[in-house]
């Protein structure tokens, strides 16, 4: 372990004992506040397409084309600004979550042995990250790059699969947590090992706050970003949990499950997108000018025409 990642242990070590925990209440709007809608005038999400096992992880390159996975048939597809689909990946690592680097490379949560993978715009997969000290990971799910150390967050929870030859935790790991990997290191730093499941993550563009999602205890959760990726004042954001999520340009929060939620920087709950599916697992913007919802839900896919364009 070099100094800076010895440094970077003890800090979190720091803020974990002397962080206060604030709660930001989910609310609906007080009575006589206004909001103006997210979405376009008389939009309303339209499918695209209804032939997937279940969709994941939509990620969007600087063209505005669509990334994403069908995780039970282990394929990453890409949705064009043209409005066609196409397979990117197949054999694509049981992918989940996805998200573009500065590079152009798609970062994956390949869980399919646990690891996070790095994939060109040629489909060449390089393994980012086969472990932690020697011990398997639970299931990377999702991940969000800081822009300005590059350094990758990503969430561990565990949820059996099918394809799996083991049937409980590795438990030397520890439990579920979030872990940030610094560019160029091989091994991840524990960020926080106080969430029970860890799922949806999306931070801010000018890399200052991370919002992290609890499925198992129904809560958000917001910290701040140090300038070495650490992560201190951790404050719940919503009591409400998410699979996914995203940000837009006037800094509202999107997170999923339910259809989408839409909450104010406050916490403030302001608009619910219905989506006719099980479930709505991500969201991302997309399109030319970012001001297309798109929407991964269960077999489907859905877009929204927005009135905000996604956060850049």
């Amino acid at each position: 372990m070099n100094s800076r990642l010895a440094w970077y242990l003890v800090l979190l070590a720091g803020a974990a004992l002397t962080t206060a925990f604030v709660a930001l209440p989910a609310r609906r709007p007080a009575q006589g506040t206004r909001h103006r809608a997210v979405r376009a005038p008389q939009a309303q999400p339209q499918l695209v397409a209804r032939q997937f096992a279940f969709t994941e992880g939509p990620a969007t390159d600087k063209a505005g084309n669509v990334f994403f996975t069908d995780q039970p048939n282990n394929k990453i597809w890409k949705y064009g600004t043209d409005g066609k689909l196409s397979v990117f990946l197949d054999k694509a690592g049981r992918a989940n979550g996805l998200y573009f680097d500065a590079q152009g490379n798609l970062l994956a949560c390949a869980d399919e042995k646990n690891q996070l993978w790095s994939i060109d715009a040629q489909g060449r997969v390089t393994v980012l990250l086969h472990n932690v000290q020697g011990h398997r990971l639970n299931g990377p799910n999702d991940l969000w790059i800081n822009p300005t150390t590059a350094g990758v967050y990503f969430t561990d929870p565990y949820y059996q699969r099918t394809y799996w030859t083991h049937t409980t935790p590795d438990p030397g790991l520890g439990g579920q947590k979030l872990y940030y990997l610094p560019k160029g290191q091989q091994q991840p730093l524990v960020a926080d090992d106080q969430l029970q499941k860890p799922n949806g993550i999306i931070g801010t563009p000018d890399g200052r706050l991370l919002y992290v999602a609890d499925m198992e205890a129904n809560q958000t959760y917001r910290y701040q970003i140090g300038p070495q990726g650490q992560l201190t004042n951790r404050q719940l954001f919503v009591a409400q949990g998410s699979d996914g999520m995203t940000l837009d340009s006037e800094g509202n929060v999107y997170l999923t499950g339910d259809g989408v939620h839409v909450y104010t920087p406050a916490g403030e709950l302001i608009e619910h997108i219905a989506i006719p599916e099980k479930w709505t697992g991500n969201v991302c913007f997309a399109g030319l000018n970012r001001n297309l919802l798109f929407i991964t839900a269960s077999e489907g896919i859905y877009t929204l025409p927005m009135r905000v364009t996604g956060a850049r």
